[in-house]
């Protein structure tokens, strides 16, 4: 009897960052970090992804002397590509919502803002 192995597909996760300033009159920053993990399955994706984002979080100075804050907010999804052949065209992540007004709101891309 052979030896069986581990198979690993791709997983996307989709996870949210914050950073802050320590001056008090500057709102938070949130940044959206598409991840593609390879993991046998959606638990051990998600264990990845939770070490990543916490490896990601820093704070560092900048040029006005504030210190900035990165952590993780949270982590809103992970779960495995759409289509798991990567070495072709491929459709990775899905979801769905119902107001397209709030998005557009939030998304700074749809109003030409540059970040």
């Amino acid at each position: 009897m052979t030896g069986m192995t581990d198979r690993t597909v791709p997983h996307v996760a989709i996870v949210l960052m914050e950073a802050r300033s320590d001056t008090a009159d500057r709102p938070p920053l949130f940044q959206e970090n598409f991840l593609l993990v390879h993991a046998p399955d959606e638990k051990t994706a998600r264990e990845r992804v939770e070490r990543w984002a916490q490896g990601a979080g820093t704070s560092y100075r900048n040029d006005q002397g504030e210190t900035i804050t990165w952590r993780l907010r949270t982590i809103v999804d992970v779960k495995e590509a759409e289509d798991t052949d990567l070495t072709q065209d491929a459709d990775l992540y899905t979801r769905h919502f119902r107001d397209y007004a709030s998005y557009e709101r939030f998304e700074p891309l749809l109003s030409g803002e540059d970040i």
